[in-house]
């Protein structure tokens, strides 16, 4: 690909030089042309409509010997790239204890085990891991000697690209710490990370039809067999899971139909102007959010990167940061980003399913992380599948300078999260720490002044 602007040369030697493959120079290279070109990436309300899922995951039916064959014909691709800076963690978020001493690794290994056990399926897992997280991963699942499928790695890596200083556009010098010079390309880089990392090669070769992916941190996304065997009798090429969207995802993305061809589209709060986030926001309007559960067909995907040469045209997201996150006097910087559910518009068939809220269990803050590890949510013994165990959830809402990283989170909470199952909401102001056995009855609202809550205290009221 021929560049011309100083700033995307310099990128792309810097990229060069730290070894990025070519499909992911040359997809980096196509963003940076749009954002110098003036994109904003911003999809506009008036240019699409609400969009309704084709199915209801609850209106499926299907026979175990279906959900076999599916499962059979299935890889499982889990994103784990991330380090979870944004709770305070130091090392991969996939390994922050989140039930009974088990980690997001460990379940997410533990559910696919017993899922090939019950189906007698291969069921391959495979993580897409960053240069962050890849060496500590790999050390953890060297515990589990019979997770790896011959012939495919339990691993492959995403990409990285230069963070770009916000007034030229050229790649940001950081020398307080050259690693925050650069910066992962968002989600979106999962296509090409898979086609260079020979990771789709040899999905296709094994035999394997369809990729399942999700987030390491969805705990409630396992490979289930209804799902896998509506997507392969569906015909489509690419399918997400949606679901009812609730007051602790407002700002989530979701899907809509642009209005100019018809076809689905994925719609973040990055590409939402701030005039426009009363209508993002509208649960009436958009009733269902975007999980982040996709399912594809791998022989297409890989039909389709031939074709274009290893770039997807994945709409632009433009991530306004500072280099250091934590320092927002730091330089002004734009990060390039994509979301892998942006593929959604790429296939003429595309579709969506609505499933239940068991199947899409994030944990992007401490509010999540209280929830996950209270009462609100059991582990089974033998499939390691998620339950709750109330319905509708609680919402959690805890003040973010005392709770929103981890290291205060579990200082709070030194004998756990108090009792859920009978909350409606929790909502906490000040710095208040929590004793043994505490139990929340309905609303509970704690103020800002801060305090103890004695061992054995019931909050609130029905």
């Amino acid at each position: 690909m021929s560049t011309s602007a100083p700033g995307l040369d310099q990128a792309l030697d810097r990229m060069q030089q730290a070894g990025v493959s070519r499909p992911a120079q040359d997809t980096f290279a196509r963003h940076y042309e749009n954002l110098a070109a003036g994109a904003t990436g911003l999809i506009a309300e008036a240019d699409v409509e609400p969009a309704l899922p084709a199915a209801h995951l609850e209106e499926v039916q299907v026979s175990e010997d279906e959900a076999r064959k599916a499962l059979a014909a299935t890889a499982v691709i889990t994103l784990n790239g991330g380090l979870g800076t944004s709770m305070g963690l130091a090392g991969p978020k996939s390994l922050l204890p989140v039930r009974d001493d088990l980690t997001f690794l460990d379940i997410t290994v533990r559910q696919v085990l017993a899922l090939r056990e019950r189906y007698d399926v291969r069921l391959p897992l495979t993580f897409m891991d960053s240069f962050s997280t890849q060496e500590a991963t790999l050390e953890v699942l060297g515990r589990y000697p019979d997770l790896e499928v011959a012939g495919i790695p339990l691993d492959f890596l995403q990409s990285q690209e230069p963070k770009l200083r916000a007034d030229d556009l050229t790649p940001v010098t950081w020398e307080a710490d050259p690693r925050l010079e650069w910066c992962p390309p968002g989600h979106g880089d999962l296509y090409p990370s898979l086609l260079a990392s020979g990771m789709l090669d040899r999905l296709v070769e094994e035999g394997f039809r369809y990729a399942f992916v999700s987030n390491v941190d969805n705990l409630g996304a396992a490979a289930d067999g209804r799902v896998a065997a509506w997507f392969a009798a569906s015909g489509a090429g690419f399918a997400a899971e949606v679901c009812r969207r609730t007051e602790m995802d407002k700002k989530g993305g979701h899907l809509v139909r642009r209005r100019a061809d018809g076809r689905l589209v994925l719609r973040d709060t990055a590409q939402t102007a701030e005039e426009e986030m009363v209508h993002f926001m509208d649960g009436d309007k958009h009733p269902y959010v975007n999980t982040n559960n996709l399912w594809f067909d791998l022989e297409r995907l890989r039909a389709m990167l031939a074709e274009r040469d290893g770039v997807m045209e994945l709409p632009l997201i433009r991530n306004a940061k500072t280099v250091d996150p934590t320092d927002k006097g730091s330089t002004p910087v734009v990060q390039i980003e994509s979301a892998m559910g942006s593929a959604v518009e790429l296939f003429d068939d595309a579709a969506s399913i609505a499933v239940t809220r068991d199947r899409f269990v994030p944990v992007k803050t401490t509010n999540e992380l209280a929830l996950l590890r209270s009462d609100v949510y059991a582990v089974d013994d033998t499939s390691f599948r998620l339950r709750r165990t109330v319905d509708p959830a609680p919402v959690v809402d805890l003040d973010k300078a005392h709770y929103g990283m981890i290291g205060d989170f579990d200082e709070r909470f030194p004998a756990g999260v108090p009792s859920l199952v009978e909350a409606t909401r929790l909502e906490v102001e000040g710095d208040w720490h929590f004793g043994r056995d505490v139990r929340v009855v309905g609303s509970a609202v704690l103020g800002p002044e801060g305090g103890t809550v004695e061992d054995g205290s019931t909050l609130g009221s029905a």
